[in-house]
């Protein structure tokens, strides 16, 4: 199989008007496969305003109205989509939830947001996403003819131990929508993603929405690939951009060579484990 692949990480300016941030979210892909993507990224809540109060009134069903979107275009444009997260009504409760989509149009894996955004910062920010949304329960991977990719939405990037199991099972790039804000963007967002990518010599990418000050929301932007050695590669400004890198699976695995950290593990120690199989 190929060692290199092109990635694309869309950050998209999400409006209210749902149809909109479908169009132009195709219309990206388009542009991003066009440029030689094989994998496309988009942000967390790409179809609609991120916020409590939107949740219930945007959510849909899955499949439904944004995920069949989503499918057609990795369909038309041969690529592997990683459908950022929608919210998702099923049984009467909502998640947060990323449906990733093959060439072929198929669902792979949806992964619903495990750990939800629930935080208080005095006076800077206090957001509760368990007010409204439930947390999924499982793991999510998807196989390529490149690597392995494991799946976190936002507030997942914050848990090593996620990305610690994913590299264990083989994922070589680990992919996260997400909109970090005002307060921790400027200080966390890239520490968090370099962190993920050194801990466990992976590539990560991440999509932000891209940045709009008039939301009640205000992400953070800066959408970004971070490779092996923890170097950014890729990384947007807060506006509406498309970012692309060429993930090198060969400087993976010489990157492993050099500082072997994966087989100089003290498993006789201390172990990091998934308990229940996703």
């Amino acid at each position: 199989c190929a060692t290199e692949f092109r990635l694309a990480v869309v950050q998209l300016h999400v409006s209210k008007i749902k149809a909109d941030n479908l169009g132009r979210a195709q219309k990206l892909v388009k542009e991003a496969a066009g440029q030689g993507a094989k994998v496309v990224v988009l942000p967390e809540c790409f179809n609609s305003p991120y916020g409590t109060g939107f949740f219930a009134e945007y959510a849909e069903k899955i499949p439904g109205e944004s995920t069949k979107v989503l499918s057609e275009a990795a369909k038309d444009c041969g690529v592997y989509l990683v459908g950022g997260s929608i919210p998702e009504e099923d049984g009467g409760k909502l998640y947060n939830s990323c449906s990733v989509f093959g060439p072929d149009g198929k669902l792979l894996v949806k992964h619903r947001k495990i750990h939800l955004f629930d935080i208080d910062v005095p006076g800077k920010i206090r957001f509760q996403e368990s007010e409204t949304l439930s947390p999924g329960n499982s793991l999510s991977m998807f196989e390529t003819p490149f690597c392995k990719v494991g799946v976190g939405i936002c507030y997942d990037i914050r848990f090593a131990e996620l990305a610690h199991i994913y590299a264990k099972k083989g994922c070589q790039l680990l992919v996260y929508p997400g909109a970090f804000n005002m307060t921790t963007g400027p200080v966390h967002w890239e520490l968090l993603q370099r962190g993920r990518a050194v801990d466990n010599q992976v590539y990560v990418a991440t999509a932000s929405p891209a940045r709009d000050e008039s939301a009640s929301y205000v992400a953070w932007g800066h959408s970004s690939v971070v490779n092996p050695w923890g170097e950014v590669i890729a990384k947007a400004g807060p506006e509406e951009s498309v970012v692309y890198a060429d993930i090198d699976l060969q400087y993976l695995a010489d990157v492993r060579q050099q500082i072997p950290i994966t087989t100089q593990r003290r498993n006789d120690l201390y172990s990091v484990n998934s308990v229940q199989e996703g």
